[in-house]
């Protein structure tokens, strides 16, 4: 078993692809990386797809239904907009058009997205396994998803 420097603010996501490993940024966005350990603990991310990934830009996950139109049964958060710039490997929640409204689906960027930059919550950012989310399928919608394995808090393996 791999040793993480902070545990508790470390997430391990197996996914078909490889491991990827997230650090957790709660002093950006306390109420996001909450949301994001509480489903993870609760297992809600297990088996579920990358269902939206454009090529240059990111992979989103997230969503019960595998189409990007649900998220948990928990209600939605406020937005935590941070000074955090969307760059290749940062973690950020997706939303609606409501800025209130991200809940359980989050996207990787796989490239630099400045546009995004303080309209979307940034709350971690990979630190290993990039390469492999560089190689989960493509699409949208995706056409034989790579999905999650399974996604831990790195203090509970």
């Amino acid at each position: 078993m791999a040793e993480y420097k902070e545990p508790e603010k470390t997430i391990v996501i197996e996914t078909t692809q490889g491991e990827v490993v997230i650090e957790l940024r709660a002093d950006l966005a306390p109420g996001h990386v909450d949301r994001i350990k509480e489903l993870s603990r609760e297992g809600f991310y297990d088996g579920i797809v990358f269902h939206r990934v454009i090529d240059g830009f990111m992979a989103q996950v997230g969503c019960p239904h595998g189409t990007g139109t649900g998220g948990s049964s928990k209600p939605d958060l406020k937005a935590e907009f941070n000074g955090e710039p969307h760059v290749r490997g940062i973690c950020s929640m997706a939303r609606s058009q409501m800025p209130d409204s991200a809940n359980s689906q989050f996207f990787i960027c796989l490239d630099d997205a400045g546009f995004l930059d303080r309209q979307y919550t940034v709350w971690g950012k990979v630190v290993s396994g990039m390469e492999n989310v560089d190689k989960i399928k493509k699409g949208e919608p995706v056409t034989d998803p790579d999905s999650i394995i399974s996604m831990k808090v790195a203090a509970d393996l």
